[in-house]
């Protein structure tokens, strides 16, 4: 017969209550109590039944972590960090992805039924104020925005601070001798925040060096995939006086720009130093690699997941902002200058 509860209870010789409290995560145990449960867990194969735990707790043991795009490295590496986090904890994760789709992401925030399936949601998506307007924090499951929002004091937000973030990358390029820097990212068409605080920080940076910023020298880009680079960095290069700096909103655009340089018969650094926002891994690699806002990633999903379940615990905890911290990181992409 499977071993039940009271099985591990007598093995550890502790109560039931406790190794409940073990298997469900709950942080308030000793360390080497919660040794002594885990060692009769694996002495005795027991498995937790989660359907038991429901009913009897009526929670699920299971977040829902809602990204744009599970295959970009940003959020595939967000998307590690929770689910390492969260098992830390007791949880497991789903995962799903809106794949910038404004609708989409309207369903996951309603949530229907679908929501009673977990027992609260990350959301690192793109919606808007409007649209987290029209959820009630006091009907609904427990919610912490990731990165994409400002924070309304309604809904915990874990996030960094990406006026300072766009601010440091374009200082780096001013400090290295450029004058003419172009930035690839921006999405007047959209609403939410990421891209128009790094367009801030983009121009607060070159004016208090008394650079006024070039709209010539300002792209869109629709994703922020190495495609967008590519081709926002070919269209910059055509013209009579092209930039000698890039800052990319994202590491993937900068990649795609470093392949249009090249393309260009162009050298990076030394006709056009290139820095870009993430440090995702592929970047450390590349050749040359590519200098960055490296996003403490690790942090915002430990914050993220903690403060998730402290809200589980106690759901009238008033909402709280927590800025991760970031380091701008010099690679081969701006370090060499003529």
């Amino acid at each position: 017969m499977a071993a039940t509860l009271r099985d591990v209870a007598d093995r550890a010789q502790v109560s039931v209550r406790t190794v409940s409290n073990v298997v469900s995560g709950y942080e308030h145990v000793s360390e080497k109590m919660r040794q002594r449960v885990l060692r009769a867990i694996d002495e005795l194969g027991y498995i937790p039944n989660p359907v038991a735990r429901t009913l009897r707790t009526g929670r699920t043991g299971l977040l829902s972590l809602v990204v744009p795009e599970i295959d970009v490295p940003y959020f595939s590496q967000l998307a590690r960090e929770v689910i390492d986090a969260a098992g830390h904890l007791g949880f497991q994760v789903m995962i799903d992805q809106t794949g910038h789709d404004h609708e989409r992401e309207r369903q996951l925030l309603r949530g229907g039924g679908r929501r009673n399936l977990f027992d609260g949601m990350l959301f690192a998506s793109l919606a808007t104020r409007d649209e987290l307007r029209d959820v009630n924090p006091a009907k609904s499951s427990p919610l912490i925005l990731l990165g994409e929002h400002v924070f309304d004091r309604r809904f915990d937000h874990v996030a960094i601070d990406n006026v300072v973030a766009a601010h440091d990358a374009t200082s780096h390029l001013l400090d290295r001798g450029c004058t003419r820097i172009a930035a690839i990212g921006s999405q007047p068409k959209e609403s939410y925040s990421t891209p128009l605080q790094r367009t801030e920080g983009f121009r607060k940076a070159l004016q208090e060096r008394g650079l006024e910023p070039v709209n010539a020298l300002q792209r869109t880009a629709a994703h922020y995939g190495r495609a967008d680079g590519y081709a926002a960095a070919t269209s910059l290069l055509r013209k009579a006086k092209r930039p000698d700096a890039m800052f990319c909103y994202s590491d993937l655009l900068a990649m795609g720009a470093i392949r249009a340089v090249f393309d260009a018969g162009l050298r990076v650094p030394e006709d056009v130093a290139i820095i870009g926002i993430d440090d995702i891994e592929e970047g450390r690699y590349s050749r040359p690699s590519l200098s960055t806002v490296s996003l403490d990633t690790p942090f915002i999903a430990r914050t993220a997941v903690s403060r998730l379940a402290a809200r589980i615990e106690d759901p009238s905890l008033p909402a709280e902002e927590f800025i991760a911290p970031h380091t701008l990181i010099a690679r081969e992409s701006t370090e060499t200058r003529r």
